[in-house]
């Protein structure tokens, strides 16, 4: 699995969203808006951009097995903390 171009941009903290991630999913693939939220008990978990309308969540994108959700969420977060440092 090839993920790329890692991007983050922090916001100031709100409701534990702490920045945006972008990134290229297998030199194919841009993939934006992906939040960046602090876990109440350490660490962070991603979420992806959905657009709520009168009756249901529509989602643009996120990952169909967990393969793929692990290594998006390891490469983002590991990026994440490198601008932390």
């Amino acid at each position: 699995m090839h993920i790329s171009e890692i991007e983050i941009a922090p916001v100031q903290s709100q409701n534990g969203l702490v920045a945006f991630a972008s990134l290229v999913f297998e030199r194919a693939f841009y993939m934006s808006s992906i939040g960046i939220f602090q876990r109440a008990s350490g660490g962070y978990r991603l979420t992806y951009p959905i657009r709520k309308n009168t009756t249901k969540n529509l989602n643009f994108f996120f990952p169909i097995n967990k393969e793929v959700a692990d290594a998006i969420e390891q490469a983002v977060i590991k990026k994440f903390e490198e601008l932390k440092k």
